[in-house]
Formats: structure tokens, sequence, C-alpha cells
């Protein structure tokens, strides 16, 4: 191939790794738990790593590597690796390169996973943290320590969808030399690249938008080589490792995932437009709304809203449940970014062990409802909704 650098849609389709003497159009499947070795002497070199070969499918598999390094190419990321879920990702970046005595300092609104690992398990192990509201750049920079390490951050959040200005945050970061690590999910590399607003590390949840049809776990993390090779070395011996058929199902979604992240946003767009002004919500957030608070951010580092919208219920929490119950085609899962349009009621389900005052101050309202928008035709999901609404 010539040197013409390709537009990275192009790299999600064409990116694979060399054909075998079989000369398949299609990656093959390395469903295998081992590799071998011609001579003791090979074996020797692949364990002292003085030549790179595929040992056991803990450490690397060509199926796993395909899939970061397709991963790595769609972010502008110097390099990859997969593990087994988007919370192996999140907690393979913290557990990696914090140690104790490290300081965290990390957004108020995150995925609630991500949370209990930063206020409940990064203590034990003497790693502190700060949490500081997402959107108040001067609190971010005050949060930072002489032993701040790392800044943490998702945008849009969950399930909220506040946005943090990336470019912002990012020249804090390099100021104060600290580690800039983005959870990129909700964006993905076709609507947001965080590594060109200065991240050093980029995490997604490959089970949501990446599979895009609800099948299989997975997590990646690409970044900085030299961080990428400590977070490998740590995920090597600990274990989170990404299963070969998973990573061969991820890889081929890829080949799809810009045109169907353009049909997601816009028919969330549609939806929150149709529903801006509707009497039984007492507000609608989706990014590219002029009416979303972080609006300008939005369009500054973002192509398109994506393919969540998230409103509030005047009803409140009784009115959560009916809701829920009313709907005919969308799903109640807590899964997001599938073909399926999906619905999902916080307050009752995710964060209900949590009291009232610890929900409202991560900004999980009574009447909360996140919806990821499917590619079904908006007119069929806008008609789930508004009956819903009626009857609830």
């Amino acid at each position: 191939m010539s040197d013409r650098k390709l537009h990275p849609s192009t790299l999600a389709v064409r990116a694979q790794m060399e054909r075998t003497h079989q000369m398949e159009h299609s990656a093959p499947l390395f469903l295998t738990s081992s590799f071998a070795f011609n001579t003791a002497e090979d074996m020797r070199a692949a364990f002292a790593d003085e030549v790179e070969a595929n040992i056991y499918s803990r450490y690397s598999n060509p199926n796993v590597d395909e899939f970061a390094n397709k991963m790595a190419l769609l972010e502008g990321a110097e390099a990859g690796f997969a593990v087994a879920s988007g919370m192996a990702a999140v907690s393979m970046s913290f557990f990696a390169l914090l140690k104790a005595g490290d300081h965290l300092v990390c957004c108020s609104s995150m995925f609630g996973g991500t949370n209990t690992v930063v206020t409940k398990f990064l203590p034990r192990f003497g790693i502190e943290y700060t949490l500081v509201p997402a959107g108040d750049i001067t609190a971010w920079e005050a949060a930072i320590k002489p032993n701040t390490r790392m800044i943490y951050l998702e945008t849009p959040t969950n399930p909220q969808l506040e946005l943090i200005d990336l470019e912002a945050v990012g020249q804090l970061a390099k100021k104060h030399n600290i580690i800039y690590n983005v959870d990129n999910c909700f964006a993905t590399p076709v609507l947001q690249t965080p590594v060109d607003f200065g991240a050093d590390l980029v995490i997604h949840s490959a089970t949501k938008w990446l599979d895009g049809q609800g099948r299989v776990l997975g997590g990646v993390i690409v970044g900085k080589k030299e961080l990428i090779h400590d977070i490998y070395l740590f995920c090597r011996n600990t274990g989170p490792a990404l299963s070969p058929f998973n990573s061969w199902v991820l890889s081929k979604s890829l080949e799809t995932l810009d045109v169907r992240i353009r049909r997601h946003s816009e028919n969330a767009l549609a939806i929150a437009r149709h529903f801006e002004k509707h009497p039984k919500l007492k507000w609608i957030k989706y990014p590219f709304l002029p009416s979303h608070p972080q609006y300008e951010i939005a369009i500054k580092q973002m192509k398109a809203g994506g393919g969540i919208v998230c409103f509030e219920l005047a009803g409140g929490l009784e009115s959560g449940r009916k809701f829920m119950d009313a709907l005919e085609i969308l799903s109640l899962t807590p899964n997001l970014g599938d073909s399926r349009s999906i619905a999902s009621h916080p307050a009752s389900t995710t964060h209900s062990k949590l009291p009232l005052a610890d929900q409202l101050a991560v900004g999980i309202t009574p009447g909360l409802i996140r919806i990821s928008v499917g590619l079904e035709h908006p007119d069929d999901i806008i008609y789930d909704i508004e009956q819903a609404l009626e009857k609830a």
C-alpha cells in the first residue's frame, strides 16, 4: 500500500492481521490457549522477550492484538491493549499505574462501577482520590496536589450527559505532568478523539457501541506506548484476558462502527428535538441540543451528539417505574450501545442501594431516564416513548 494516510473509517474496515498461507479474506479465529515453538531455543527467546512471539493467550493472541491495534489506529494512539470488560479497562488503567501514596483527581459524575472502584477499592491500596464537578475547570486545578499522579474523566458522563472540556483539562495535565486518562465510551472514536486534546490514555467498554449488538463483553485501553506497556505487564500477570472469540467479534464490529454511530446520533437528535418541550418532562439533555448547559463544549470537541438521551420525568421515582413498565418496543436492560433501543431508570435499579442524598450528589435524580437510542426507525422510538409518558 502507498504512503497515503487513510481515513479512520477506512482503517476500521481494512486494517487486520497478515493473511496466513490459506489466503483468507476475513481474519481467521485463533481459538487456542497457547502457542507452540519449533525448538527449545525459540521458546527461551520468546520468554526472554528477545523476539516478538505469541506464548499464551493470557499474554497475547492474534485476534486480541488485531482488535487493540485497530482501536489504537482509530483513536490516533501509539499502542493498545484489550481486556475482558470495560470495568477491567478502567481498573487496570488505575492499578497498573497508581501506587500507595498517589492521588487521583476524578469527575464526580461517572459510571457507577467506576465510582465504586475509585471510592471503595483504591483507598484500600493507599491511593487517595478527589472528586470534582465535571464542568468546573477551576475545581479541577484546585484539586491537584503534589502527589497527584492521574486525572480521570468521562465525557459525556454516564448517565447525566455532562460535558467536560477535554482541551482545558489536557492543558492542566500537561502543566502539572499528570497522566491524563479519558473514558471515551459514550462518544467513540467516530465522534471524539481525546488524544487530539492531550489524553495519555483512552479507555472503552467495548461491550457498548464498539460491539453494537449486545453480544460480547470486552474492554480496551489505548495511549502512549510506555504506559500501555506497563498496563500490559500488569495484565499479563493478573489475568483480565479478553477471549479470542470476543476479540474477533469486536474487530469485525469496528468495520461498521462509523455508519452505526452516525445513525444512532441522527436518531437520538431527532428524539431529543421531539421531546424538548414535552409537558411531562422537567428537562431533557442531549449534547447537540443548544439547550444543553455545555453545548458549546460539545460542538467544539464532538462531531455529533452520540446515541444517549436522558430526561427527568415530572412525577419522580414512581413515574419512572410506570414509564419503564409501559414501554412496548424499548428493552429494559442495564446495557447500552445496542442496535436495539434501551431504557433504564437508575434510581430504581443501578443506584437504588445508595441513599437519596448520595444519589443526588452524583446527579441521579428520582425521575431520571436514560435512553440508549438504537437503529430502529425514529418514528417508532418516538411513538413508544410518547405512549409510555402518557401512562406514567
